[in-house]
């Protein structure tokens, strides 16, 4: 089986829905799988199911074939195999290898004791001969005047972020695991994926992924934030917060929820199956600001 994403045409549109396997997917998370999926069948385009697993330590047994269940209870069939992200081991390893030789990574042995307040190196670690032998994790070096903005699809302009608001970031984990931000830069940048549609929490985590795209020679994808759902206290919905499973057995319910979220035009009252509210959905999509 073929794990890498494939795209014929460099022009044509590939997007994909990235969860990590923690739990079962909630209303949160249908939104983005949601938005992902009729951005890109609004566009004729493929949409791919990838599953973020580079955190073993948090996995959930079961946790894929509840996301898949849930992801065909509401009718967001995948294009081509699943993906995985703990198949691109090889990948990870040369961009650390690039990011070490151009002399852009350095060895940090910071706690949570000693981290800055917005979780940066707090002791200059980079201005230390900090060894092999002693526990550390990666951290990439920021230029705040090198940061470029970019456009995004759903809120409009976002302009670099000033040097206090992105500093040095961690891309590999004390515990040897891939960090996040360098997982998702490589693997969500083009040709893999053209268009990258998920939550406004990730704004930040974008900034972070297109600098390291920007170090490694990698073309970034074009992204969309949509807005998040939040929970009655303020929060926003997801597993570390409560966010209780999918009702599969109201899929027309929650896509028409969720729909009114993404401020869509709402199907008709005669769309009553999930195949037809879809439909209805992928035609009129609008990506409103």
């Amino acid at each position: 089986m073929n794990d890498s994403p494939a795209v014929a045409d460099s022009n044509a549109y590939s997007g994909r829905f990235a969860p990590s396997p923690t739990g079962p997917l909630h209303a949160g998370s249908l939104v983005a799988a949601l938005a992902s999926f009729l951005d890109a069948r609004h566009h004729n385009g493929q949409w791919q199911l990838r599953i973020d697993d580079i955190d073993p330590p948090r996995a959930v047994a079961g946790s894929i074939d509840a996301i898949t269940d849930a992801l065909l209870a509401h009718g967001l069939r995948w294009d081509g195999p699943i993906l995985y992200q703990s198949h691109s081991s090889p990948r990870y390893d040369s961009a650390l290898d690039k990011l070490q030789s151009s002399g852009w990574l350095f060895r940090c042995v910071c706690t949570r004791a000693t981290l800055d307040a917005d979780g940066c190196c707090g002791q200059r670690c980079q201005d230390h001969n900090i060894g092999l032998e002693t526990p550390h994790s990666l951290r990439v070096k920021v230029v705040p005047e090198r940061l470029e903005g970019f456009n995004d699809r759903f809120l409009g302009e976002q302009p670099a972020p000033n040097e206090t608001a992105l500093k040095d970031f961690i891309v590999k984990r004390r515990d040897g695991l891939y960090a996040y931000q360098l997982a998702a830069a490589i693997d969500d940048a083009k040709p893999q994926f053209t268009h990258v549609v998920r939550g406004a929490d990730l704004l930040e985590s974008t900034h972070r992924q297109r600098w390291l795209q920007q170090l490694l020679g990698l073309e970034p994808p074009s992204y969309a934030h949509v807005a998040v759902l939040f929970d009655q206290a303020g929060n926003k919905l997801s597993k570390q917060t409560g966010a209780p499973p999918l009702d599969t057995s109201q899929a027309e319910q929650n896509l028409r929820q969720c729909l009114q979220h993404l401020a869509q035009p709402a199907p008709p009252s005669s769309a009553r199956r999930v195949s037809e509210i879809l439909d209805h959905a992928a035609e009129h999509w609008c990506m409103r600001r």
